[in-house]
């Protein structure tokens, strides 16, 4: 397993926006997905977005559709994914993995398919 480096949480009030970033070292060739996963106090950690990175297929959570944004950096190696129109539901900590192999659509939601995990950073939206 790979330690992923997550950056860029932090504080922001409601209706603000912030952009983390997921550096992914190790293999990068092949079919594999990165994904950022969120686990707010007391919760399982639950499915944000997912992008291929063969073919930039993109996936998103019905709760951050129209807000969030993820995307890939080929030659940092780097996932990132903007939030915007925030909300105090938002917060939690977020995570981004990377997973390898081909899978389904539905697989991809699901934190039991990625390997490579961070070690989180922390979002909170204010009211």
């Amino acid at each position: 397993q790979v330690q992923l480096v997550e950056s860029g949480g932090g504080l922001v009030q409601a209706g603000g926006s912030l952009r983390l970033s997921c550096a992914a070292p190790g293999r990068t060739f092949g079919h594999f997905a990165m994904g950022w996963f969120r686990a707010a106090p007391g919760n399982e950690r639950d499915f944000v977005a997912a992008i291929r990175w063969t073919n930039r297929s993109t996936y998103y959570a019905d709760s951050v559709k129209g807000r969030f944004t993820i995307s890939r950096d080929n030659a940092k190696d780097t996932v990132y994914l903007q939030m915007n129109s925030l909300k105090p539901d938002d917060t939690a900590v977020y995570y981004c993995a990377r997973q390898f192999g081909i899978i389904s659509d539905q697989a991809l939601e699901r934190s039991t398919s990625y390997r490579d995990w961070g070690q989180g950073t922390q979002v909170t939206v204010s009211s």
